[in-house]
């Protein structure tokens, strides 16, 4: 049994970090059923750039994608990588995300190419991938600069691929102003580095 006065055990962190990105996944494909059920509806929703009335669709348009494929290419690594950032609390990971997806949704409003439409999950995964790239460097925690490593290694080729210019149909503006904003919110929302054996409730 855990001691109440250390908060979560790792195992309850761990659950609820599971059934949130569940959650979170889940809705995203429920929405992309009723987009197709709709004549793609909800692809209103993402992001022109310059036009103040686009604005109010920066937070809804990381939830709508472009086509099942659009969705299932961003699955696996939105559950993954989500899953690792909710493991430290989940309060510090809603304050990261909302960061991610009005940072980048500003981003592309701003800089994408006009009279494009950006939508989908790719900006908050560049955004968690930044955060867990950095984030235990910044807060100087072994764990976290081997897990940064480790996320590096895997995903490291496809996010340098997703910054390139050249690709076609590929928002690099969104990938990059969510990476940028997920390695401020490292730095934003850095924990502070406890004394050995000191007590303090999870997040």
């Amino acid at each position: 049994m855990s001691d109440p006065r250390a908060g979560w055990s790792q195992g309850d962190r761990a659950s609820a970090a599971g059934k949130l990105m569940l959650a979170w996944v889940a809705l995203l494909w429920l929405l992309e059923v009723v987009d197709v059920a709709t004549g793609h509806a909800l692809d209103g929703f993402g992001v022109t750039p310059r036009d103040p009335s686009e604005l109010v669709d920066v937070v809804p348009s990381p939830f709508i994608h472009f086509g099942f494929a659009h969705l299932a290419a961003n699955t696996v690594p939105l559950l993954v990588l989500g899953f690792l950032a909710a493991l430290a609390g989940l309060r510090r990971f809603l304050l990261v995300c909302a960061l991610i997806i009005v940072a980048d949704g500003l981003g592309v409003w701003l800089i994408a190419p006009a009279h494009t439409n950006t939508a989908g999950a790719s900006g908050v995964i560049f955004g968690l991938f930044g955060f867990l790239l950095v984030t235990g460097f910044v807060e100087r925690r072994p764990l976290g600069v081997l897990a940064g490593v480790l996320i590096a290694a895997v995903w490291g080729g496809s996010i340098l691929a997703g910054l390139a210019p050249t690709q076609t149909g590929v928002s690099w503006q969104g990938h990059l102003t969510g990476l940028l904003a997920g390695v401020a919110a490292a730095f934003l929302f850095r924990r502070p580095v406890e004394a050995p054996g000191s007590l303090r409730p999870a997040p």
